[in-house]
């Protein structure tokens, strides 16, 4: 008689039926993701198991439990600089560019050190920080040395999911393959590799901003927000209000941040044509969507990391750093 894999315990607590499934706790998400990055399960076990999870819909333990497990298999740098702020991009546009890669840009221009991390690839039609980074001349780094050197020097890195994780990486590549996100997708925005004290974080279902803050107090994360952002980047949507969720100190609070343009239907963009957002750093063309999305994203990390006290503090601090960019140049610029 075949022994029972150490794993299948993982997939029986999901599936157990209506009157005896349960969601995972902490520990126990901690310990089964910590099984599937390190590779110690078969594959109809990964494909079962995240399904199982998207049925019934993540919890707050599970989040931060699977981010904890993922954090054991990483390998950080013996001597890893200080960052502020961590950025997290899995989502992609189709609708809008980027714009808030110009927002961390403006950030690490006034010396705050910010580290973004992503994917891409997974959604077919989508455009997705990688490219654009590299239509502004920005490094992508291939190692976390290469992003702790990008920091110390331009106080700016982005590194893919796969030099964090390639298991992760995979798991997220499984979108086409099974139909659907998976918990994957949710927990990587909350990994942190550098261990910032601000983490910001944008997502798509609205029904997702507490459970996300919830894994921030549990993961005992300073400082961080999440809002339902601009095809579920952490970009602000400037024709519409923002319900924003913060997390300082171990406490929630929300916000609601009213819309910066009078048209809440903004017209998506057809050309998508990533060297808009050179154009738009350097001032050779004019785009108020792309402005207001721009500074409206910094004014919600300004107000993250407590630099400002009120809204429209962080909204005038934000066109302040905006306006006082140096046009000639982008930041971390290879």
């Amino acid at each position: 008689m075949q022994e029972q894999h150490p794993f299948s315990k993982f997939i029986a607590i999901l599936a157990r039926g209506k009157t005896k499934q349960r969601h995972l706790t902490l520990d126990e998400a901690e310990e089964a993701m910590a099984m599937l990055v390190a590779g110690k399960t078969e594959p109809e076990q990964m494909g079962a198991f995240l399904m199982l999870q998207r049925l019934m819909e993540e919890t707050s333990e599970e989040i931060a439990g699977f981010t904890l497990g993922s954090r054991q298999a990483m390998q950080f740098p013996a001597d890893m600089p200080g960052v502020d702020v961590d950025w997290s991009s899995y989502a992609g546009k189709k609708r809008q560019l980027p714009w808030f890669i110009l927002s961390a840009l403006v950030l690490a221009r006034n010396g705050h050190k910010v580290f973004m991390h992503g994917t891409e690839g997974h959604t077919p039609g989508r455009v997705y920080t990688r490219e654009c980074l590299g239509a502004l001349g920005i490094p992508v780094a291939d190692s976390y040395e290469a992003a702790a050197s990008h920091i110390r020097t331009s106080n700016f890195a982005y590194m893919p999911l796969e030099v964090i994780s390639q298991r992760l990486r995979e798991m997220i590549n499984l979108r086409p393959i099974l139909g659907l996100r998976s918990p994957v997708h949710s927990f990587t925005r909350m990994l942190n590799p550098f261990k910032a004290p601000v983490m910001l974080n944008g997502i798509f279902h609205r029904g997702f901003m507490d459970i996300h803050a919830g894994a921030a107090v549990l993961l005992e994360q300073p400082h961080m927000c999440v809002f339902r952002g601009e095809g579920g980047e952490p970009e602000r949507r400037p024709g519409k209000t923002c319900e924003v969720w913060s997390v300082h100190d171990g406490k929630i609070s929300e916000e609601r941040w009213p819309a910066i343009l009078n048209d809440p239907r903004q017209s998506p963009d057809e050309d998508m044509n990533i060297d808009d957002l050179a154009a738009i750093w350097h001032g050779t063309q004019e785009n108020e969507y792309a402005e207001a999305a721009v500074c409206g994203t910094l004014a919600i990390a300004l107000r993250t990391m407590q630099l400002a006290d009120s809204i429209e503090q962080a909204e005038a601090m934000s066109r302040e750093m905006w306006n006082g960019r140096d046009k000639a140049t982008v930041p971390a610029a290879a």
